[in-house]
């Protein structure tokens, strides 16, 4: 089945070839055309290029797309969707003056989302993950990345990952599996860290890693959760079973977790609301990706990570929503472009460089998402008839997406 999409106004991030990221002044780059065509064949993109070179062929499907833009569909490369219930009553806490730590302290955070998910049957997760995973579809998301971690025993790990399994294989949306088993600690734990961290890693590592159940090991490394040298024990077990890190660092506090992740040969490191220098310039010249989570500073009121000193020293940077019930209950990735361009002071390439072709690295998809190239997948949003790419950031309360294609399925 193929499908020519027609008078395109403009065609975003178009390659001949695919590129593994794109890195400092190279973000201002977004390769487009205008007054182009796209064609698909079933979920692949088979060509495209300028409206005066299309060569008439026959096609089975046309759709004229006068006055819109296309792009490639969001990359998230960190979420948490796969929860049981919310944590709406924290919100509340949280704006009559409770901290982050305070909640967590009292039972909240983690643990409250843990408990709950430990008495959700299989089945009601999976339902209550489907609608959320429907949901950031339609709002232009075609790759994903979803995390366990709120199950925090053996059983409700892997139901977690299960989950995230089963999502996979009933959605075109493409889903990577993360193992976060090290998420926190166990309340049962508080005085005896050591002794579930051996649990993770001696008893639910090995069966995540036996049932395939995840390609990425993750990590909190944060005071009060897991230090350095939880990080680089955990880290160093889970090579043994192929698992390659994306870890969670610098949310609250800098303290070498950036260098544990370069050192490890992370993917990506994620979160990064604090950046000292030498964090920066550790990450120069490695193959890790710096992951920023604007709408997770929004929310909680925490600094945003400084993407404008990090691409000006000439690193790379991906944007992801961070969705999860307790400090990011949203996985609209087109306010996170927007949140960047207003509060991290990035430009619109810069935002959708880094939400399309950098994401789709930061979960090893440099070859089949985040552009429009040949051979991709057939994932793009239509816009709406907008006046041009930068209006998609502008226009920050209202989505400008008319139709999602994920591997040539209308959404």
């Amino acid at each position: 089945m193929t499908t020519l999409f027609t008078d395109i106004k403009e065609l975003i991030q178009v390659e001949d070839y695919p590129k593994k990221m794109v890195s400092g002044k190279n973000m201002k780059i977004l390769p487009t055309l205008k007054n182009a065509f796209l064609l698909i064949e079933n979920n692949s993109i088979k060509d495209f290029g300028e409206m005066k070179n299309w060569n008439n062929q026959k096609v089975d499907k046309t759709i004229d797309v006068t006055g819109k833009i296309i792009l490639p569909t969001w990359c998230d490369s960190h979420t948490h969707i796969v929860y049981a219930g919310n944590r709406e009553q924290e919100f509340v806490d949280r704006i009559n003056g409770l901290s982050y730590e305070e909640i967590a302290n009292r039972g909240g955070g983690i643990l409250n989302s843990a408990k709950k998910l430990q008495e959700t049957s299989e089945e009601d997760l999976y339902q209550q993950s489907a609608r959320r995973v429907e949901e950031v579809m339609k709002l232009g998301t075609g790759a994903v990345e979803i995390k366990s971690g709120y199950g925090l025993t053996k059983e409700a790990e892997l139901k977690m990952l299960r989950v995230i399994k089963k999502l996979n294989q009933n959605y075109p949306i493409t889903i990577k599996a993360t193992f976060l088993g090290a998420h926190a600690i166990p309340s049962e734990y508080k005085n005896n860290k050591s002794a579930y961290l051996d649990i993770v890693i001696n008893k639910i590592l090995p069966e995540v890693a036996n049932e395939n159940l995840a390609e990425f090991i993750d990590i909190f490394c944060e005071k009060g959760y897991f230090d350095i040298e939880d990080t680089k024990k955990l880290l160093a077990a889970a090579k043994n079973y192929g698992l390659k890190p994306k870890i969670h660092v610098n949310q609250f506090n800098a303290f070498g977790g950036v260098q544990v992740g370069v050192k490890f040969k992370a993917i990506s490191v994620d979160h990064l609301e604090e950046m000292r220098d030498e964090d920066i310039e550790i990450l120069k010249g490695s193959k890790t990706m710096p992951v920023a989570l604007p709408s997770c500073s929004y929310y909680l009121g925490i600094p945003y990570s400084p993407a404008r000193k990090m691409i000006d020293a000439g690193l790379p940077i991906a944007l992801a929503t961070d969705y999860n019930p307790g400090s990011t209950p949203s996985g609209n990735m087109n306010f996170v472009v927007s949140t960047a361009c207003i509060k991290m002071k990035m430009t619109p390439e810069e935002a959708i460089n880094a939400a399309t072709i950098n994401g789709a690295y930061a979960m090893g998809l440099e070859n089949s998402h985040g552009s429009i190239c040949k051979g991709k997948k057939a994932s793009f949003i239509i816009t709406k008839e907008i006046p041009s790419y930068g209006f998609i950031p502008y226009s920050f309360g209202n989505h400008q997406i008319e139709q999602v294609y994920i591997e040539g399925k209308r959404i």
